[in-house]
């Protein structure tokens, strides 16, 4: 298969994915240690399908406990990581809200025609990881190796998508708004 070309449904042995162009897709990586070895040993043997919302409230809840080396917290960082969601926005896809958390990233993005998703989160994870290991004088796995998403339905499941994005900070009890926090589109949105 061409590395430009969009695959539908598909899985690396991990999550499912789903991709196509002009699709609107809720993304969230997040950094190889931000899950405590006992929660990943729970997941490991949780039964409940992993695309579920409460499989993924339940994840969510551990990633905005702040668990593991919360990198992102370095604001040198951070501005990287925000600064490579918008560096090929408007010409690989349209960026339509993130947030860059201690220990993990939410983006919502339409994604163009040759520009499949997986390569190009691949990218945000190649580039910043490299980056960061550089600014923290360190070498080794930086982000966790899968990622979640979710296609955007319509346009109420997108304003709750973007609303869920900026309230992330709120929610993790890291501001008491959402535009207070410095790494979201939040500050953009009236």
């Amino acid at each position: 298969m061409a590395n430009n070309q969009h695959m539908g449904w598909y899985s690396r042995g991990y999550l499912p994915h789903f991709n196509a162009p002009g699709l609107v897709q809720g993304i969230t990586f997040r950094l190889a240690d931000a899950l405590p070895t006992h929660v990943k040993k729970w997941l490991a043997n949780e039964t409940t399908d992993e695309s579920t919302p409460e499989y993924r409230a339940k994840v969510e809840s551990y990633l905005n406990a702040g668990y593991g080396s919360c990198y992102l917290k370095n604001p040198q960082i951070a501005s990287v990581v925000e600064n490579t969601l918008h560096h090929f926005d408007g010409q690989r896809y349209q960026l339509i809200a993130w947030v860059v958390m201690p220990n993990h990233v939410h983006v919502i993005v339409e994604m163009f025609e040759g520009h499949p998703m997986q390569r190009v989160i691949h990218s945000w994870k190649s580039y910043t990881a490299s980056i960061a290991n550089r600014i923290l004088n360190r070498r080794g796995r930086f982000w966790f190796r899968d990622y979640f998403d979710r296609y955007i339905r319509d346009e109420h499941h997108l304003s709750s998508a973007i609303r869920y994005v900026h309230y992330n900070p709120v929610t993790a009890g890291l501001v008491e708004s959402p535009e207070l926090w410095r790494y979201s589109s939040a500050r953009f949105y009236e």
